[in-house]
């Protein structure tokens, strides 16, 4: 008598687990609540694949830069290199300082193309001021730093708002299955059950799309925060190596 009576209740008449079918019983603003989230899910999802294989891509295309460089005697042949390294905000910041660099170069003995600029410039160059060039660093830093956190505020967005409109969508969803209830002659589990589970997919689904948007945007910060070290670095490093081959 016992487990018969276990089975009936595990076993409730008239509720289907199938959650799209849940979705459809639910009512219009619940629905539209749940196409939101979908949006929501689908954009974020895309975001985030699309930065990891960039920010793989600029890992990569930074260690090359630097090593090649490091190796170079001429400014020349780093600067032919940068139009090829798209993904990395190093060949920016070079190409910046680069531009500054001839700008402020004064020929001293023979004139020579600024393409031309070697970094052993000895008495024929002279910088006018390593300021500017350091401001000119600072803004390539400030621009390519930009690039980076681009799409990064969708993620954000989306970690703080999904929840609240997933539970906007339980709320309605259950503000929709009590009134249905009031217009029945018996009041039973069996008859509000399915509407508050319906109700409570949206808060699910709410928090399906913000988990992975608050775990992706953290961990794409610290990626960002580690390419803003290596850029000052660069920086550093660069205007290290003009103070010693042109002033």
């Amino acid at each position: 008598m016992t487990s018969y009576i276990s089975i009936s209740v595990l076993q409730p008449t008239g509720f289907s687990p199938d959650i799209f079918s849940m979705v459809q019983r639910s009512d219009l603003v619940s629905q539209l609540v749940m196409l939101s989230l979908l949006v929501f899910s689908v954009l974020s999802w895309w975001i985030i694949l699309r930065k990891q294989i960039t920010f793989h891509r600029v890992s990569k295309e930074s260690i090359y830069f630097i090593d090649v460089f490091r190796k170079s005697s001429k400014l020349s042949e780093v600067q032919a290199l940068c139009p090829q390294l798209k993904y990395s905000p190093l060949p920016g910041i070079f190409l910046s300082g680069y531009k500054e660099l001839n700008a402020q170069i004064k020929v001293t003995s023979q004139r020579q193309k600024s393409s031309e600029v070697e970094l052993d410039g000895g008495p024929r160059y002279a910088v006018q001021s390593m300021i500017g060039l350091q401001r000119a660093l600072q803004r390539a830093s400030v621009a390519e730093l930009s690039i980076l956190e681009r799409s990064l505020p969708w993620l954000a967005t989306t970690a703080s708002v999904t929840p609240f409109v997933g539970l906007l969508g339980t709320v309605m969803g259950i503000i929709h299955a009590f009134n249905g209830l009031s217009m029945e002659k018996a009041t039973t589990i069996q008859a509000v059950a399915p509407g508050i589970s319906a109700a409570l997919i949206a808060t699910a689904a709410g928090l399906f799309a913000a988990i992975p948007a608050v775990i992706f945007y953290n961990h794409f910060l610290g990626k960002i925060k580690i390419y803003s070290a290596e850029m000052d670095d660069f920086s550093m490093e660069f205007l290290n190596l003009i103070e010693r081959n042109f002033t």
